[in-house]
């Protein structure tokens, strides 16, 4: 049995904010797997499929940890089957990341996840929400989707429902290459856009 959790915040006033998109790839994905409505359980709300249980927790972000300790104990199961899906800044919106390991990297709904399983060795996929020119990056991430965010984002959770489903069903580092590959991809795109942009300019510098 293994574990995916979506971190986010309960209540209306969180809906649609960036910091909500783990909440919102789960709901996804259950949605995508007629898992119908969820039910209460470890603090959260609880759907079990056959390969995996997938849990929202109602703790709020800073105690997430809290809520899968629950489920990770009452399943016995160990850190290698938790995947944690949640935002992250240091992305581009929409892009995706799978790791087996590492630190929080500012984000206190993962140091929660980590700090009560007690290892840094838990598989995570980070969906990018961009940052904010301003320092106020509390702002940013509580802040809400704008229009042109909410146009992309069933891709965007479209993409993340997949990435949780190659980690269920494939090994770690087969599932990363799966994911991960289409981000390469898009900063190669950046690359050549950027590239091209440089060429226009000069030529336009042209005498």
């Amino acid at each position: 049995m293994k574990l995916v959790v979506g971190l986010g915040n309960p209540g209306q006033e969180y809906a649609y904010t960036r910091h909500n998109m783990g909440w919102a790839a789960a709901d996804f994905l259950a949605q995508r797997r007629s898992l119908g409505r969820p039910t209460s359980k470890f603090r959260s709300e609880f759907w079990r499929d056959r390969e995996f249980i997938l849990l929202k927790p109602l703790t709020y972000m800073n105690l997430s940890g809290m809520a899968v300790r629950e489920a990770f104990d009452f399943y016995k199961m160990e850190t290698e089957d938790v995947l944690v899906v949640y935002d992250d800044m240091a992305l581009p919106y929409g892009q995706l990341r799978l790791r087996g390991k590492g630190s929080a990297g500012g984000h206190n709904g993962l140091a929660s996840v980590l700090s009560c399983l007690g290892t840094l060795e838990v598989p995570r996929l980070r969906i990018g929400i961009g940052s904010s020119a301003s320092a106020d990056k509390i702002g940013w991430v509580l802040g809400h989707l704008t229009g042109e965010d909410i146009k992309c984002l069933p891709d965007i959770l479209e993409s993340a429902a997949n990435g949780i489903e190659a980690w269920l069903s494939l090994d770690l580092e087969r599932a990363m290459s799966k994911v991960n590959v289409r981000s390469q991809k898009e900063q190669k795109e950046e690359k050549k856009e950027k590239e091209n942009k440089e060429k226009e300019n000069k030529e336009e510098n042209l005498p």
